[in-house]
C-alpha cells in the first residue's frame, strides 16, 4: 500500500485566511493520521498576482499554529522545488506531449473571437464551447496564423459526449457531462503555463495519493483528471470540503468583505477587542492584515494556536454529538474524512472565542504569565527582559483577574498596576464623578490614613478593615469603595478593589492616593 502523500498549495497573493488554513489543517491531519506525509508546494504560476511580501506570512501562520510540512519551502525533500515558478521545465514537457498525442492542440484564435463565441452562448443560453476554427493542425497552418499577425494558446481538446464519474470521499459519486467542459487554455501565448496543468504535473510528480482541497475546486476536478489520464498518470484521490460561511450566512468568507462583517455583532466585538490590544502595543490596524478572517490576526493579540486550531477543526468535521474540545494529539487520532459535512461551515466569532476562553483556561498562571509578558513589553509597560519582581507582578495580576483575561494580550487593559505611580493616568470623567462627589475627598483622607497603619496588606485583611472603617463611618460600601478605586487604579473598573489594593501594596496605593486628593 502506498505512503499517504497529501499537500496544501497556496498562491502567495495574500494573508493566511481562515479557510484557506482549515484546509491545510484538514490535508495535515489525514497526513498524519494515516502516517504519511504532508507537503507544502507554493502554486506562484500567476506572476502578475503573487506577492512575495505575503509568502513570509503565510509560511509563519502555518509555523504558529504547528501545521509543519515534511517537505516543501525551508525544508526541502527529493520531489522539489516546491515553488511552481521553479518547475516550468516539467510543464513544457507535459503541453508538448499533450499536443503530441492530439489531447490538446495550439489555437490561434484571437481573444476577441473567443469573447463573440462566448457571448453568442450566452444570448443562445447554451453551453459555450470552443469552435476550434483556428487549430493549426500542420506547420503550414501555424506559419500562416501568424502571418496573419495572431499568437497561439495550448487549449486542452476536450471530449464532447460521454460523462465523468469521480468518487469524491466526502460527496460520493459526482457526475460530470463532458459536453459542459471547455477547452481550457493550459499554456498562454507567451509560454507561461496556468494552474490546471502545473497543479496535475506536480501532484503526480510529488506522488500525492490524496487531493483534499476546497469545494470551488471541484469543477476543476474534469480537466484535471483529463490531463492526468492524457499524460498516463495514476488518478490520486479527491475530497472536497465544503466552504467556510460568512457569519450568519451560506455565503464563502471573504477577507475582502470586512465592512459587510461588521454589521455582525459579534464580529465587529471580536474585532474592536483585538483592536484595543492593537493600539495599546502599537501594531497598525490595517485591515489588509488586521481582520479576523486572516490567522495572523489571533496571533497578534495572545490567542492560542491550540484553540484556533479545536475551532477550525469542527468547521465542517465533529467526532460524535457531544465532543468538543480536542488537543492536537486528539484531531489526529480521531480524524476522518468519512466525518467531514457537505454543508457549508459557517464562522462563529462567538464560538471562537468561548473555545480561546476554555482552552486559556487549561493553562497555569505561569504559563498564562509566560504568554501575557510579551504584550506588556510591547506596550513598554515591562522593561526586556523583565526581572524577576516584574514577572512575580505579571503572575498576580494574571491570577487576580482571572476569567477577565480572555486573550493573553489583554493584560495591556490592567496597565494600571505597571506603570510608575506618577504617570498614572486618571479617567478624568471618573475623577468627576467619583473623587470630586461631594465628601468623597474627606472620606478618602481617612480611610488612607487607616491603610497607612496596616501591616498585612493582603485582599482578605483588607476587606476586613474597610468593613471596620464602614461601622466606624456609619456609612455604605458605595460612598467610599468607588473613590478609592478610581484613586489608586485612575478607572471606574477593573479588578476586585481588594485583589488591586493588595496587587499594588500599601505603599504604591498610599504615594497614589496623594496624587488623587491633589485633583480634588
Amino acid at each position: 500500500m502506498s505512503t499517504t502523500r497529501t499537500r496544501f498549495a497556496p498562491s502567495p497573493t495574500g494573508y493566511l485566511h481562515i479557510g484557506g488554513v482549515r484546509t491545510a489543517l484538514f490535508c495535515w491531519l489525514f497526513a498524519r493520521k494515516h502516517g504519511g506525509q504532508f507537503i507544502l508546494r507554493i502554486d506562484d504560476t500567476d506572476q502578475q498576482r503573487n506577492v512575495q511580501e505575503a509568502l513570509e506570512p503565510i509560511l509563519h501562520g502555518l509555523r504558529w499554529l504547528g501545521i509543519d510540512w515534511d517537505e516543501g519551502p525551508d525544508v526541502g525533500g527529493p520531489h522539489g522545488p516546491y515553488y511552481q515558478s521553479l518547475r516550468w521545465k516539467w510543464y513544457e514537457e507535459a503541453a508538448e506531449r499533450l499536443l503530441a498525442s492530439g489531447h490538446a492542440y495550439r489555437d490561434y484564435a484571437r481573444t476577441e473571437e473567443v469573447q463573440a463565441e462566448r457571448e453568442a452562448a450566452q444570448r443562445e443560453k447554451r453551453p459555450f464551447v470552443a469552435s476550434r476554427r483556428f487549430i493549426a493542425e500542420t506547420d503550414a497552418d501555424a506559419r500562416r496564423f501568424e502571418a496573419d499577425g495572431r499568437k497561439a494558446v495550448v487549449r486542452l481538446k476536450m471530449p464532447r459526449e460521454g460523462n465523468l464519474v469521480v468518487n469524491d470521499l466526502i460527496r460520493g459519486p459526482v457526475d460530470f457531462e463532458w459536453a459542459q467542459e471547455q477547452d481550457h487554455v493550459i499554456r498562454r501565448a507567451d509560454g507561461s503555463c496556468l494552474y490546471h496543468l502545473a497543479s496535475t504535473v506536480d501532484d503526480h510528480a510529488m506522488q500525492i495519493t490524496h487531493v483534499i482541497r476546497a469545494e470551488e475546486h471541484l469543477s476543476n476536478t474534469p480537466r484535471q483528471v483529463f490531463i492526468a489520464q492524457a499524460l498516463g498518470y495514476e488518478l490520486p484521490q479527491y475530497a472536497h470540503l465544503p466552504f467556510v460561511a460568512e457569519p450568519g450566512s451560506k455565503t464563502k468568507l471573504s477577507k475582502r468583505k470586512l465592512a459587510k462583517y461588521l454589521k455582525n455583532r459579534e464580529f465587529a466585538q471580536l474585532l474592536e477587542h483585538g483592536r484595543r490590544i492593537a493600539d495599546r502595543i502599537g501594531v497598525p490596524a490595517d485591515p489588509e492584515a488586521f481582520n479576523p478572517v486572516i490567522v495572523g490576526f489571533y496571533e497578534k493579540v495572545g490567542y492560542l494556536p491550540e484553540a484556533l486550531l479545536n475551532y477550525l477543526a469542527l468547521l465542517g468535521w465533529s467526532l460524535d454529538e457531544r465532543t468538543e474540545h480536542f488537543g492536537r494529539d486528539q484531531l489526529i487520532e480521531h480524524f476522518s474524512l468519512e466525518r467531514v459535512n457537505r454543508a457549508p461551515a459557517g464562522f462563529d466569532p462567538a464560538k471562537l472565542s468561548a473555545f480561546q476562553q476554555w482552552h486559556f483556561n487549561q493553562l497555569g498562571t505561569e504559563q498564562k504569565a509566560t504568554l501575557a509578558l510579551p504584550f506588556l513589553q510591547r506596550a513598554g509597560l515591562v522593561p526586556a527582559p523583565a526581572g524577576g519582581d516584574a514577572e512575580r507582578l505579571v503572575e498576580r495580576v494574571m491570577a487576580a483577574a482571572g476569567d477577565r483575561l480572555r486573550v493573553a494580550g489583554d493584560i495591556v487593559a490592567f496597565d494600571e498596576f505597571f506603570v510608575p505611580d506618577d504617570q498614572l493616568l486618571y479617567d478624568p470623567k471618573a475623577v468627576d464623578k467619583r473623587l470630586r462627589k461631594e465628601g468623597a475627598a474627606d472620606l478618602l483622607r481617612k480611610y488612607r490614613e487607616r491603610l497607612a497603619t496596616l501591616e498585612t496588606f493582603d485582599p482578605e485583611t483588607l476587606e476586613h478593615d474597610m468593613h471596620a472603617f464602614l461601622e466606624a463611618e456609619g456609612i455604605q460600601v458605595g460612598q467610599i469603595i468607588h473613590a478609592v478605586r478610581v484613586a489608586v487604579t485612575g478607572k471606574q473598573a477593573g479588578l476586585g478593589m481588594f485583589d488591586a489594593l493588595a496587587l499594588l501594596g500599601r505603599d504604591r496605593a498610599l504615594r497614589r492616593i496623594d496624587r488623587a486628593l491633589v485633583l480634588t
